[in-house]
């Protein structure tokens, strides 16, 4: 389905998105992103996943010297260029897999965004790895996920109990340590529904992409909804108890073991000290339109598929 799934979202997407990005992105999950990333004038921004690229044209409004949107969907990166021409940044867009960043040079990036898309990546693995070959030894990689523990793809759902007023939330959920492929439906209209592929995976494994691409997490946050999303969203409150979304910070471990160079190289020298390999550190939702409300996120396009 890959590609397929989100071709057929794109139009959909980009009314939603727009600009701005929609309700669950704009009060829940681009403030918490935003404050991660921090200021990015004058750095070089690889935005993978995204979709009809109102991030990646935000960043080259703000000064970012290069922002570069990268998605898998030649219809959704359509859209984004064609709100490129119609309001120009100077941002570009680039037609390839999260997995094979092979336009790139090595260290090219300051920052490295994946944005509600990695869990869309079927190689997940191999996009973190490419995104550590091209951030630069001082670079950041931010990215944000569902919640693995409490946004299991359509096997987990809010159960509330009492009155309004005074009910009491809890999350649901079952199967969190089996990775497994879901295909998610996506309610477009009354009538229609389409289709994508997304890949549940534990905490751990997320780390051990990182760890294994020289990666180490240095922040870790979970969201938490606007008085927009409050208002406006019947799980906005829900989400003040229990966070539906995880945004991480990671950075290459040379950066903080001294040694410059290929993440190997840290690994090597870290054997001859303590016989240790360095490791990593730290740690959808109501916006998807599914059929059932089990409460998972609007999300940028995906990278690979």
């Amino acid at each position: 389905m890959g590609r397929e799934g989100w071709n057929e979202l794109a139009a959909w997407r980009d009314r939603r998105m727009g600009e701005r990005g929609d309700l669950w992105h704009r009060a829940i999950l681009d403030p918490t992103l935003l404050a991660v990333l921090g200021p990015v004038r004058g750095l070089r921004i690889l935005d993978l996943g995204c979709g009809n690229g109102y991030l990646t044209r935000r960043w080259a409004r703000e000064g970012a010297a290069d922002s570069v949107g990268v998605d898998l969907s030649p219809v959704s990166l359509g859209f984004a260029r064609r709100r490129e021409r119609r309001r120009p940044s100077g941002a570009r867009f680039v037609l390839r897999a999260g997995s094979d960043l092979s336009g790139f040079a090595d260290a090219s990036f300051d920052r490295v965004v994946a944005h509600m898309s990695l869990m869309d990546i079927e190689d997940a693995k191999g996009t973190v790895r490419e995104v550590g070959r091209v951030l630069a030894e001082r670079g950041r990689f931010v990215f944000s996920i569902s919640h693995p523990c409490f946004d299991i793809d359509l096997r987990s759902k809010w159960v509330v109990e009492g009155e309004r007023g005074a009910e009491t939330v809890y999350r649901q959920v079952t199967g969190y340590r089996t990775e497994k492929v879901v295909r998610v439906p996506w309610k477009v209209s009354a009538s229609e529904t389409a289709h994508t592929l997304s890949y549940h995976r534990p905490l751990p494994t997320y780390l051990r992409y990182l760890r294994e691409a020289g990666l180490a997490v240095v922040r870790m946050e979970e969201p938490t909804p606007r008085a927009e999303a409050i208002q406006k969203s019947a799980q906005g409150a829900f989400l003040r108890q229990i966070p539906l979304h995880l945004v991480f910070e990671a950075v290459p471990v040379g950066k903080w073991s001294g040694t410059r160079g290929h993440p190997r190289a840290v690994r090597r020298r870290a054997s001859r000290t303590s016989g240790r390999t360095p490791a990593a550190v730290g740690p959808r939702s109501g916006s998807r339109g599914r059929t059932r409300g089990s409460g998972s996120a609007g999300r940028g396009s995906t990278t690979g598929s």
